[in-house]
């Protein structure tokens, strides 16, 4: 089957004052990728993909996604078109239930009430809080409330759906359901993530792309990205 390409950017580029965070990125997402960012802290890797989800507007450059130019579209249109991105924070009611907080999410593709109560079962069941519908989402451990917010993503139904610092703060048996989350919504849906967990990254990852002061450094499979001198030097030179 011929590879599908999902998202493109070409010159994308965002500047904060004096400084250029993201410098005429050219990027190509294809349909079915687990692709992970990596890069140093101040890479630019949060600010691409708050581009990409709409979120922070260009200076300069284009966005295409499943062949349309959404460069200029709002976030909440972009979720419409199936780009969901989750926070590096939790991003979720604390005062509503798993199931009240997963209804929320589904709300904004679907109108009646039994398809939304069924999208909200079905994104529980996705990332294993089938049981926790009726829980209050802040009572959740952190572990589960980031699960959540993955659920969330999920009700919408994406075609893509960004993780930004997933496994932040994650022990290590939750670090590994995760896993094997993202590998079930790697099934229906395009995986793009930023993690600073070369491990969780070098598990889940199909591609890697390297950014390292606002530019692609290194592209490529996993295996080539962790040979790589430039990547390597990136990473022992400067803190990550």
């Amino acid at each position: 089957m011929a590879e599908v390409t999902l998202l493109q950017t070409r010159g994308l580029t965002r500047r904060f004052g004096g400084l250029t965070a993201v410098d005429r990125v050219d990027f190509t997402l294809m349909q079915g990728e687990i692709r992970a960012i990596i890069g140093p802290n101040g890479a630019g890797k949060s600010t691409f993909v708050g581009l990409l989800s709409g979120r922070i507007a260009p200076d300069a450059g284009t966005v295409l996604f499943d062949g349309q130019d959404i460069t200029r579209l709002p976030a909440h249109r972009r979720v419409r078109l199936g780009i969901a991105y989750t926070f590096q924070i939790t991003n979720i009611y604390p005062a509503m239930t798993v199931r009240e907080n997963l209804a929320v999410a589904a709300q904004s593709r679907l109108a009646h009430e039994a398809e939304i109560a069924a999208a909200a079962q079905e994104a529980a069941i996705a990332v294993g809080l089938e049981d926790r519908l009726p829980d209050r989402a802040g009572a959740l451990s952190y572990g589960h409330q980031r699960l959540l917010e993955v659920a969330m993503g999920l009700a919408l139904h994406p075609k893509l759906l960004i993780l930004d610092e997933p496994t932040q703060g994650l022990s290590d048996d939750e670090i590994d359901n995760f896993l094997t989350v993202v590998r079930r919504v790697a099934q229906t849906a395009t995986v793009l993530l930023i993690e600073h967990n070369m491990d969780v990254v070098m598990a889940l990852a199909t591609a890697i792309t390297v950014l390292d002061r606002g530019r692609i450094l290194a592209e490529g499979p996993p295996e080539a990205i962790a040979r790589d001198p430039a990547v390597q030097d990136a990473y022992l030179g400067r803190a990550t």
